[in-house]
């Protein structure tokens, strides 16, 4: 275990662990200054609830507020907090909530948090919304970004943005191929020359802040887990490349990621495939049950059942025994 919790997880790996449990509670455990990273999607403050549970707007703020604290308390002093926050209009008009950004101001003005940058996730795939001022009336375009906002908690924390390049254009890819052919040597308005930088491969386009990513997990192993027992999956999660970007470009393998609202366990999955230890809390134990598919790689039907139901009744799973367990069974019967 990286930290002794005072509780069992309810499964855990050789780099982490998910615990069913509230987490002002367990942050307040873990040790001042541990952690590299907390990446994480709340429950956005929507005026219609939700079953995962959502605040009223009016709330909301300090009720963020109060996990803020703690996890300032927690970072290293180059670490960061990456919050992923949905839109969401006014009760009853088609004016948007500045929720979202009261967030930003109090946890910059009020709990010592620095705004390293805005961030914008763009989900092509989201469907029109809201139904009322977009299907209906036809008054607004639908809401497809959320504002994600990377607090650190000094100016300089740790990223290295090489780490999270982008494709190259095709136009930029055949600039490379002949640079002479598509790019005359001279010198910007500025004076700068910038002709050196030119026509030399670096790998990558260094990414902007708008982060197109679409939210289309369709068969990946969650969700046919979930359907082959019968039971709901988490209604509001996000694509495993939104927080594989921030733990790329924020952590190195071998740093502490923590998610404070797990649902169903993205980004501790992500964590472990990147080498990183991570530690992921979430209240509903069904959610947390059900996010153990994201460590099953093709079980059986029996494994997954047997896994599920463990957590359900409150017995911790280790990964690590179960993956022992099916190699020892195949070569019992090779």
């Amino acid at each position: 275990m990286l930290f002794d919790l005072g509780i069992q997880p309810a499964y855990h790996s050789a780099r982490g662990a998910m615990y069913c449990a509230d987490s002002l509670e367990m942050l307040a455990k873990l040790p001042d200054g541990s952690v590299n990273l907390v990446m994480t999607s709340p429950p956005f403050a929507l005026q219609r609830k939700k079953e995962y549970g959502n605040k009223d707007q009016h709330e909301y703020v300090e009720w963020l507020a109060a996990f803020g604290k703690l996890v300032f308390q927690k970072l290293k002093s180059d670490g960061s907090f990456v919050l992923d926050l949905g839109g969401a209009y006014e009760k009853g008009v088609p004016a948007r909530s500045l929720y979202n950004f009261r967030v930003l101001l109090k946890f910059c003005d009020e709990l010592g948090f620095t705004l390293a940058e805005d961030f914008y996730w763009y989900n092509p795939s989201k469907l029109p919304s809201p139904i009322e001022w977009v299907n209906k009336r036809k008054l607004r375009a639908k809401d497809s970004v959320n504002t994600v906002w990377w607090f650190s908690k000094t100016e300089w924390p740790k990223a290295d943005v090489s780490k999270v390049l982008a494709e190259y254009s095709s136009r930029m890819k055949k600039l490379l191929e002949a640079p002479e052919a598509f790019y005359t040597p001279a010198k910007r308005p500025s004076g700068h020359d910038i002709s050196s930088s030119f026509g030399k491969d670096n790998g990558g386009a260094i990414p902007s802040n708008l982060l197109q990513i679409p939210n289309t997990e369709s068969n990946g192993g969650y969700l046919s887990g979930c359907k082959l027992l019968g039971v709901k999956s988490h209604p509001a999660r996000f694509p495993a490349k939104l927080p594989e970007f921030f733990i790329k470009f924020l952590t190195e393998p071998g740093d502490l990621v923590v998610d404070i609202f797990g649902g169903s366990n993205t980004t501790g999955s992500v964590a472990e495939t990147l080498d990183r230890q991570w530690l992921s809390f979430e209240l509903e134990r069904e959610y947390v049950a059900a996010s153990v598919l994201r460590f099953m790689d093709s079980p059986a039907e029996q494994e997954v059942r047997r896994a599920y139901n463990a957590i359900l009744n409150r017995k911790s799973v280790d990964l690590a025994g179960l993956a022992a367990e099916r190699v020892g069974q195949q070569l019992l019967f090779a």
